[in-house]
């Protein structure tokens, strides 16, 4: 494995075909610095949060903002993102279609297109060459799982070189209102940024003060912990965990980030079976996306939602 995983971390290593399929062109500059402002500044206003916390700037106010843009953007990556554009769990009414490549922009986690792009691609070749953000890359010695954990969960969002897209989301690409809101992405961004301030202001008596303290904890804070609550499935749930059911991969359960990670840390079924709209299917396993998509088919708006039978799940247990 450490052999094989090795040569896969380097393009050059890769045939060529290869290299060119999985790849498109390479990023835009600008869309790489952008991404980088928005990973590196709230990634340190975490650091920071502790010990603000104990003095200055944090009220009742700026909790409520947070966990809403934190609820809101979440499960925009998980149920839209993720188990909708990228895996088909469920058909969706257009507006909720909408709504959703809305929400989970606002998480900044990148472009709809090439989130998406990226994951299909993972799920293809799932911890093995090709898979653009698995731990054991590099090996499987405690040197090379180290590099490869680092690159698991946040190297590989620098990478310039994007996942193809006209391989892997052709469907989205026929969708120009689904293209429009991926080139928003910036601006989508910047009012994930700036809204919470500005409710904070407004909120807090047009004071200053409220502004400024829902910025850091409602924005900085926020994007900050959603964003490596996410990069831990692709880095923590592929090296550690229990392993119920039967996948071709290293994906594990990881149950302490069931509830920040909104149920995607049930990481082990869900590469056991991709397409399935709720990844806790074992009793206590708690998966608030998988309720969210239970509403959406309440009200109608969402529907053929490919939920795990009982059948099914006894099917893919790794003792079955």
């Amino acid at each position: 494995m450490t052999q094989t995983l090795s040569k896969a971390a380097s393009p050059a290593g890769q045939p060529a075909g290869m290299t060119q399929a999985l790849h498109g062109e390479r990023g835009a500059k600008a869309e790489q610095w952008l991404i980088a402002l928005f990973v590196v500044v709230p990634f340190l206003a975490i650091f920071a949060a502790v010990p603000v916390a104990w003095g200055w700037g944090l009220g009742w106010h700026d909790v409520v903002i947070g966990a809403v843009f934190y609820a809101v953007s979440g499960h925009g990556i998980t149920v839209g993102f993720h188990r909708y554009f990228t895996h088909g769990a469920f058909k969706a009414k257009r507006a909720l279609r909408l709504a959703m490549a809305i929400a989970g922009s606002l998480a900044i986690e990148g472009p709809v297109l090439r989130w998406v792009a990226d994951h299909r691609r993972h799920h293809q070749f799932s911890d093995q060459e090709g898979d653009p953000h698995s731990p054991w890359r590099y090996g499987d010695n405690t040197k090379a799982l180290m590099k490869g954990l680092w690159h698991a969960h946040i190297g590989w969002f620098f990478d310039s070189e994007q996942t193809n897209q006209r391989r892997f989301v052709p469907d989205l690409l026929a969708d120009r209102s689904i293209v429009r809101i991926s080139k928003a992405f910036p601006w989508l961004g910047a009012v994930s940024m700036f809204a919470p301030p500005a409710i904070g202001y407004v909120w807090g008596g047009f004071h200053w003060q409220a502004a400024a303290t829902a910025f850091f904890w409602a924005s900085l804070v926020r994007v900050g912990l959603l964003h490596h609550v996410t990069w831990s499935i692709n880095s923590i749930c592929h090296t550690m965990g229990n392993k119920p059911f039967s996948a071709r991969d290293k994906s594990g359960n990881v149950w302490w980030l069931a509830i920040p990670s909104m149920g995607e840390s049930w990481h082990n079924l869900h590469h056991a079976d991709p397409t399935a709209a709720r990844h806790g299917v074992l009793k206590g396993q708690l998966d608030s996306s998988g309720r969210v998509i239970w509403a959406f088919e309440k009200l109608h708006l969402a529907s053929d939602v490919r939920w795990p039978s009982p059948e099914r799940v006894q099917s893919k247990l790794a003792t079955a």
